[in-house]
């Protein structure tokens, strides 16, 4: 037979051992859990602004990259701009913004995405782990380099018919 008073103890020590272990994870925890609000703060506070080479253009976005100011410089139709330069000019500053935006998300986001050094469920079978609990970051698709362009519009008189309005077709 075992010693009673033995096997208490050692039962103890063990019990003692695993508070340990639990006061520490939850330690990490409340850390994490502080670091993840912070870096969520400092995510959502992220705006990025950027100037066209040529000084027309001004974008700036937030940290989803949702376009929150557009501004036209006064020269921006004085300097022989063809509406479609304007709009490509435009395009790209907003696109350099979302980058400048999503370069500067992933900065911030990067520590966080690191995993726990210590993990539940390695030392407590059947437990969640916590990276599991801590969601992934989106993936951004990033946008198209160039526009799909559009095929011009079809206008019903040039098809020889006329239009149906005219007196001619009656």
């Amino acid at each position: 037979m075992t010693d009673p008073s033995g096997r208490r103890a050692e039962l103890e020590a063990r019990n003692a051992a695993m508070r340990e272990q639990v006061d520490s994870l939850l330690s990490e925890l409340r850390k994490k859990t502080a670091e993840l609000h912070e870096t969520a703060a400092r995510a959502q506070a992220i705006t990025a602004s950027v100037t066209s080479p040529d000084g027309s253009v001004r974008a700036s976005v937030d940290s989803t990259g949702a376009l929150t100011a557009l501004e036209f410089s006064p020269n921006a139709f004085q300097r022989g701009a063809t509406p479609e330069k304007l709009a490509r000019v435009t395009l790209e500053t907003i696109q350099q913004a979302v980058a400048k935006s999503r370069t500067e998300l992933n900065d911030v986001l990067r520590p966080a995405q690191q995993g726990a050094s210590v993990d539940l469920s390695e030392l407590l079978p059947g437990v969640p782990s916590l990276s599991d609990l801590i969601p992934k970051p989106p993936v951004v698709p990033q946008p198209p380099s160039a526009p799909p362009r559009r095929a011009p519009a079809r206008d019903d008189d040039e098809e020889g018919g006329g239009s149906i309005m005219e007196r001619s077709s009656w």
